[in-house]
């Protein structure tokens, strides 16, 4: 279809799609999933072959969190039974990494709860960023520790860490129903400021928290002119005893048309397969390696991920190979820069929904299974 087309002239030329275009590709029909898929897939292609690059997390904090973000099950007042655990130690969070190593990650992604981490907390992190690559020199480390102050993404860069994650999650305009500890504001101003200290900016989404079609474009926008690098899409784990424990929105089909508007939006960055993959997409996980070049091996930070063995099987048996530890992720024009920073002015960022999807299943909370092991226990990890 000439929309299609279209696009894909656009994604392989770095250009923006129109706001128009972005909620038409949300509009097909299920008929014409697949040659969406294939249409975006191009685009993938195109700038990142068929490389699947891993990622592991370490959760070096869990539970405890005085924000009360409503869709996360370590926020003020979760009732979810997960783990609760303080600062794993250094040689802890290293021995976790290695295992998501050895399994075929080239990028750990260490993560705390909290609202942000002190200067100790920086030290912490710094000196596990430290033993980690002692071990490994080659891995990329990205922080994930909440809000930044001033100074504190100049620490961890000088630590060795490589990339700084935080999402804006929703639009500004809605931002206020999901989360009230802190603003909308404040984690623009932590994005900028790890990619003002040289590290590599990863800003995401997360989608399914009843938001609208207009709220999704929003973060589209706003993400690209943040300019991350990487660009994380959540699909929500709703998790019992969070307040978004009964939103149940997403199908397979819409959360593979949010994976195609992400590569058609930000076509020369990565985009990452997050959290919640394996509840909402299931048997149509190995179709979004057609749109997203990056995923998480195995677990999540409070939830259990497939195993490790069969992420691997599923890239390989859909015709894609693991991305090695010396090959380098993005484009080359993009290295200097943030995927709205060259000419053409590509932007990034998350979908808009599919105001038009077919109504949901019955909630699979099934599904939803609390991590109990890796990180904080005395059980192997899963990688």
């Amino acid at each position: 279809m000439d929309l299609l087309n279209t696009l894909v002239d656009k994604g392989l030329r770095r250009e923006t799609p129109t706001r128009a275009e972005a909620l038409a590709v949300l509009a097909t029909s299920d008929d014409d999933l697949l040659d969406v898929v294939a249409a975006a897939g191009k685009v993938r292609r195109h700038w990142f072959g068929r490389r699947v690059k891993l990622n592991y997390l370490v959760n070096l904090k869990s539970g405890l969190c005085p924000e009360d973000c409503s869709y996360c099950s370590q926020r003020l007042g979760s009732k979810a039974g997960i783990l609760k655990y303080t600062w794993l130690k250094p040689d802890q969070a290293s021995e976790a990494a290695a295992a998501g190593l050895a399994g075929g990650a080239k990028r750990v992604c260490l993560v705390a709860s909290g609202r942000g981490p002190t200067d100790r907390d920086v030290d912490r992190v710094s000196d596990t960023i430290k033993a980690i690559k002692e071990q490994h020199e080659d891995v990329e480390v990205c922080a994930c520790l909440g809000l930044l102050s001033d100074g504190q993404a100049e620490r961890l860069r000088e630590a060795g860490a490589d990339a700084y994650n935080h999402n804006l999650n929703t639009s500004e305009s809605t931002y206020g129903d999901i989360t009230t500890t802190h603003t909308y504001a404040d984690r623009v101003d932590t994005v900028r400021k790890a990619h003002a200290a040289g590290l590599s900016a990863c800003s995401g989404l997360i989608a399914g928290m009843g938001e609208s079609d207009e709220d999704l474009v929003d973060v589209v926008f706003s993400l690209r002119e943040l300019d991350p690098d990487s660009v994380p899409v959540n699909f929500l784990i709703p998790f019992e005893g969070t307040p978004l424990a009964k939103e149940w929105n997403l199908t397979p089909q819409r959360c593979l048309r949010i994976l195609a508007m992400t590569r058609f939006v930000c076509p020369d960055a990565e985009v990452r397969i997050a959290g919640g993959r394996e509840v909402h997409l299931r048997t149509m996980q190995p179709l979004a390696l057609h749109l997203a070049n990056s995923i998480f091996l195995g677990d999540y930070l409070t939830s259990e991920g497939q195993a490790g063995r069969a992420d691997l099987e599923m890239i390989a048996d859909a015709g894609f190979e693991v991305e090695g530890a010396g090959e380098v992720t993005l484009p080359e024009h993009r290295a200097g820069g943030g995927c709205g920073s060259h000419e053409g002015g590509g932007a990034c960022g998350p979908a808009v929904t599919d105001s038009r999807a077919s109504a949901p299943e019955e909630p699979r909370t099934d599904l939803v299974a609390v991590r109990r092991r890796g990180a904080g226990t005395d059980l192997a990890p899963n990688a």
